[in-house]
């Protein structure tokens, strides 16, 4: 408590508060259980608060956002004096101070949570937008997201799975095996050698080199050395200008202005410079061959108590010391293959040969192992037998020709009836390595084509709570492995009739496939493009008419559809992802004028107001989805009334766009809407009462948009509403009064909504209310009125702290 007794404007409350409650939870023991929870919820707080002091004092800010907080601290330092003093005849006080109890615990929860928000602003000297998000990453279920897994992040010891941002450490896999030895002799290297300031950790791919690093960054001595200052950075094919920034948005600094190399040069020395006062580890993982000057400039400006580990599948021997990171022991691979397909105690003789030829085959290769391995999980022993026959003659390949010869069996070995995940697998590849790939734009690729004849709802994430009602995937995420995706786009070398094409980085220089038959159209369906965003939009040589889904990614400023969208008759799925750090300006918009079976658009990191001002009529679009977008007044002001642009638009998702503020009216007029979905944008604080004219609206999700104080009085008027969502709005106070007029309600989701005191009487007429989803404190509010409510059923969900809104997204 040093820091706080030293009287800042939060101390003294505070203070008081913490020796009230160690005082009387010792001496009382009618209130023990609530009082034990303060205890610990004050604890939590204990080191926020102190952080926030530190940084209004050092920001000269004053402490407005926590007046609240002073206020609940000055309430509970009488109220729980009081609790000592009842008496066990006296009921009518335990039950009023229970309430007050319960009612002072769930603010300071509250608090809690949004003091996670404010100190994450305060230490970035601004309020952060929170436009960069966590990555969720869920358990899946025996379907395409299990393959996925197997495939993807999760699947190895070796492949990370990443949920923080740019610059922060990613979360590691939760098996491993073979790391000790090689994180000793790491440490040895960094910790214990000053001559060794940089280090390149080096092997083929696949062979658990980011794993190490991990690993490497997590241990105890290695985090009591640099504590905050430990930098993560996936270079891949990253520019270096791109990679300063990255390292800028991780310490919450202003973007520098990068022209040319000599910015470059001079941003990263004065980056090293503020954080170089203290120990720093720069972590460079996945550095590609041609990365050379990134490495210089990190090498040309040594600091005192710097090192710098380079992961890499390129020795760079021009630069510091090398680490050449070994295959798996044979004991470790096997350990590992039998994990992968949960092999246990109880494999017989035949899978144990079959195990130990794929081991030496893929040279103890931990990616290899593990994705073999959980292919052949629960298998009977002649598809064993049938993977082992197809490793025949691939010995005269290198290493990672064999890997992929591997990889390609896992898919080769999928039987009819698993075809689907393969296709599903592959569309994988649409998107750039190590990126983040969003769940919801999978699931839009995949409705919309033949993959929709089949059951979808075996090839969508579940979670391990609750099962989304609606099919809500905005904050699921999964990541690929270079190699991975490497065998999606060797795919069509394999196959001539393959459906999709993926093109990287090609600027004015057109691939061949593109170029090279111009008479002979592109039988793909999907198309991915991923471009600089210097190409040549004269392309009426080019013919795409198959093509259904087109993915295009791009990390500039501006970006233009390119003119070749117009030939695509059949086009159904666009998704345009900006991967830069600000939002885009998108023009040619026009060109999807003509597209009469386009269905469905998901626009990432887009500038909004770049499209309104050129507004034209979509009339086949149904779905829009807005993902970390900058919208402001953009539907206020469109060149086209926003309901003639999208007359038959049914659903609409706006996720993480922090500056929207009230929801446009506008949109309010879109009266075919069903599903109405704003999540995670947390200073929307208001709701237009023309809401109401959404007649035929069955879905309204307002997660997580922590700033709306209420629900506008006119959503008794939704009358089709079957699902109302308003997680984690701890803003809200009351409901509406007629909040029961809202007749088809059958699930309601209020978790965490802990500022609510009462439920309206109206809510006695939401006769087909099946089931609440919500914390323990809300739940006592809905028991008084489950005797007159017969189908309802209370699900209580543990009043865990979640902020994985407030992680950045990479």
């Amino acid at each position: 408590m040093d820091n706080l007794a030293a009287g800042g404007a939060m101390g003294v409350p505070f203070n008081v508060l913490y020796e009230v409650i160690k005082e009387v939870v010792v001496k009382t023991k009618m209130f023990k259980p609530l009082l034990k929870d303060l205890d610990l919820t004050i604890d939590l707080l204990k080191p926020l608060i102190d952080e926030m002091e530190k940084c209004n004092k050092v920001l000269d800010d004053p402490d407005n956002e926590l007046k609240g907080i002073k206020v609940q601290m000055q309430k509970g330092a009488v109220l729980i004096p009081k609790c000592s003093e009842v008496r066990l005849w006296n009921i009518y006080k335990q039950y009023k101070y229970t309430n007050e109890l319960l009612g002072l615990k769930s603010s300071l929860r509250s608090f809690y949570e949004i003091l996670h928000v404010q100190v994450a602003r305060d230490v970035k000297k601004t309020r952060v937008e929170l436009g960069h998000i966590g990555t969720i990453v869920q358990d899946t279920h025996t379907t395409i997201l299990e393959f996925a897994e197997n495939v993807q992040q999760n699947l190895v010891i070796h492949t990370a799975v990443k949920v923080q941002g740019w610059g922060a450490v990613p979360v590691g896999a939760p098996f491993t095996v073979g790391v000790d030895i090689p994180l000793r002799e790491l440490k040895t290297k960094l910790l214990k050698d000053e001559k060794v300031t940089m280090l390149v950790l080096t092997a083929p791919g696949g062979c658990g080199k980011t794993t190490l690093a991990i690993k490497f960054c997590e241990d105890y001595e290695v985090k009591d050395k640099f504590k905050e200052n430990i930098f993560f950075v996936t270079v891949s094919k990253k520019s270096d200008d791109r990679v300063v920034k990255e390292l800028y948005d991780c310490r919450g600094f202003e973007f520098p202005t990068l022209h040319n190399e000599v910015d470059v040069v001079k941003w990263l020395q004065q980056f090293r410079i503020e954080v170089g006062k203290n120990p720093v580890l720069f972590v460079l993982d996945d550095v590609w061959s041609g990365s050379e000057s990134l490495l210089q400039k990190f090498d040309d400006f040594k600091l005192p108590n710097s090192k710098i580990l380079v992961t890499s599948r390129f020795r760079f021997p021009r630069f510091g010391s090398q680490y050449i990171l070994e295959p798996l022991n044979i004991e470790d691979a096997e350990s590992l293959f039998k994990h992968s397909a949960s092999l246990g105690d109880q494999s017989c003789n035949a899978r144990e040969d079959i195990m130990r030829k794929i081991i030496e085959h893929f040279k103890g290769s931990p990616l290899a192992i593990t994705v073999v391995g959980r292919s052949l999980c629960g298998k009977p022993v002649e598809s064993w037998l049938k993977r082992a026959s197809t490793l025949k003659g691939a010995s005269i390949l290198n290493y990672e020709a064999r890997l992929l010869d591997g990889l390609q069996s896992c898919l080769d070995a999928f039987n009819e009836e698993e075809h689907i995940l393969k296709e599903c697998f592959l569309d994988l590849g649409s998107f750039p390595e190590d990126q983040r790939i969003s769940a919801a734009a999978l699931i839009d690729m995949w409705a919309e084509h033949e993959l929709a004849a089949r059951s979808l709802a075996n090839l969508l994430i579940t979670r391990k709570e609750k099962k989304e009602a609606d099919g809500y995937y905005s904050e699921h995420f999964i990541t690929q492995h270079d190699l991975l995706r490497q065998l999606a786009i060797y795919q069509p070398k394999l196959d001539a009739n393959n459906k999709r094409r993926i093109i990287d980085k090609w600027g004015d220089n057109l691939p061949e496939c593109l170029t090279g038959q111009k008479h002979q159209p592109i039988k793909a369906r999907l198309l991915s493009i991923s471009s600089d965003g210097v190409f040549s939009t004269n392309l009426d040589n080019i013919e795409l008419a198959e093509v259904e889904v087109l993915v295009l990614n791009f990390d500039t400023q501006n970006y233009a559809l390119p003119e070749f969208v117009v030939k695509m008759d059949k086009l159904k799925v666009l998704i345009v992802t900006n991967h830069g750090f600000l939002p885009a300006e998108l023009c040619n918009i026009q060109l999807l004028g003509s597209l009469s079976n386009l269905r469905r658009i998901r626009l990432e990191r887009i500038s909004i107001s770049s499209i309104t001002k050129n507004l034209i009529q979509l009339k086949s679009v149904k779905k829009i989805s807005l993902f970390m977008c900058n919208i402001g007044q953009a539907f206020s002001n469109c060149s086209l009334q926003i309901s003639d642009a999208l007359p038959y638009l049914e659903e609409m998702n706006i996720d993480y766009c922090n500056d929207l503020v009230e929801l446009p009216a506008a949109l309010c007029a879109l009266v075919n809407l069903k599903k109405l979905s704003i999540a995670n944008s947390h200073k929307l604080s208001a709701l237009p009462e023309e809401i109401g004219k959404l007649v035929n609206l069955e879905v309204l999700r307002l997660r997580s948009c922590t700033d709306l104080a209420k629900l506008p009085d006119s959503t008794r008027n939704l009358k089709k509403l079957k699902f109302l969502d308003i997680a984690d709005c701890f803003s809200i106070r009351e409901l509406p009064e007629d909040f029961g007029g809202m007749t088809s309600l059958k699930e309601i989701n209020m978790r965490k909504c802990s500022r609510l005191q009462e439920l309206p009487s109206s809510v006695l007429d939401l006769e087909q209310l099946q089931e609440v989803v919500c914390d323990e404190d809300t739940g006592d509010l809905w028991e008084l009125f489950s005797p007159h409510l017969r189908n309802l059923h209370i699900t209580l969900v543990e009043e865990n702290v979640n902020l994985n809104w407030l992680h950045k997204l990479q």
